[in-house]
Order: C-alpha cells, then structure tokens, then sequence
C-alpha cells in the first residue's frame, strides 16, 4: 500500500506525482489490474 504524506509548502500536484510515482514503483496499479477479473485455471 502507497502512502504520501503532503510536505509542509508543497503544491499538491508535487505530492500527487510523489504518489503516483511510488504506486508506480511498486507495481500496485498493475497488480490490481491484473486481478481485476477472475481466470479460470486452465486444465
């Protein structure tokens, strides 16, 4: 789970790229992509 804290005198866009950088780094919008949907295990 990502979590960003907003800095004292910082815009919050800086913060938001902060953030989606670090969701970006550790894979977290690529994972629940890949279980958005249920895959039926192929026999």
């Amino acid at each position: 789970m990502s979590k960003t804290v907003v800095r004292k005198n910082e815009s919050l866009d800086d913060a938001l790229r902060r953030f989606k950088r670090s969701v970006s780094k550790a894979g977290t919008l690529q994972e629940s992509r890949k279980r958005e949907f249920y895959e039926k295990n192929q026999v």
